[in-house]
């Protein structure tokens, strides 16, 4: 699967909103959106009248790289979702909350959901207990999520608990700062995630 390997602020300004890719510098006043609210590129602050089509397109694009995944999971996430109980946009939201790397973020063991995704990948990360190096993996209600013993004294994560005090978890999770591990209480409700997207667009999108 390609990965984004240019400049995520890039990626900000494209869609016009914050989507926290750089971890606490889009907390700054360095994030590119405050800096520069239009799009990049040579035609970037022409005004230009979008589509319906072209604001699915977007809105389907915003999702893809606020989780960090490509085309094809993407597509996967939206036929798994048609598949289960509820609104379809809302439970494609659910799904996307609920995968290991995004959790990691979310109790604020990695800065960015980039970076949780790489600290699952190379093992410091436990699920129930056992080491998992997928960050694809669903995360079930009652779940235990936790730093490995051994990757606890890691400056990163450290860092980033810190940096992290803060700033509220969702109540959808709790988090024992001591221990360095946090449960998934319940899935959470469109309302209680952050993210700047109507997903009836994406639903609209991959409906057509």
């Amino acid at each position: 699967m390609s990965r984004n390997v240019g400049a995520v602020c890039r990626l900000c300004r494209r869609e016009g909103e914050k989507l926290y890719l750089k971890g606490d510098r889009c907390y700054t006043s360095k994030c590119a959106v405050d800096r520069r609210s239009y799009p990049p590129g040579q035609h970037g602050q022409s005004r230009k009248k979008q589509s319906e089509y072209g604001m699915q397109l977007r809105m389907k694009q915003r999702l893809r790289r606020i989780y960090g995944v490509g085309e094809r999971q993407l597509e996967n996430y939206y036929n798994a979702a048609t598949r289960k109980r509820g609104i379809t946009g809302e439970v494609l939201i659910q799904l996307l909350e609920s995968r290991l790397d995004n959790i990691i973020y979310r109790l604020g063991i990695g800065s960015s959901r980039a970076q949780a995704r790489q600290l699952v990948m190379h093992g410091h990360i436990t699920l129930n207990g056992h080491k998992v190096d997928i960050p694809s993996c669903q995360v079930k209600p009652g779940d235990v999520v936790a730093v490995r013993e051994t990757s606890r004294n890691t400056p990163v994560i450290k860092t980033n608990i810190e940096d992290a005090a803060g700033r509220s978890i969702p109540e959808w999770l709790e988090f024992n700062s001591e221990k360095l591990e946090g449960q998934v209480k319940v899935l959470p409700h469109r309302e209680q995630v952050d993210i700047p997207v109507e997903e009836h667009l994406i639903v609209e999108f991959y409906s057509r």
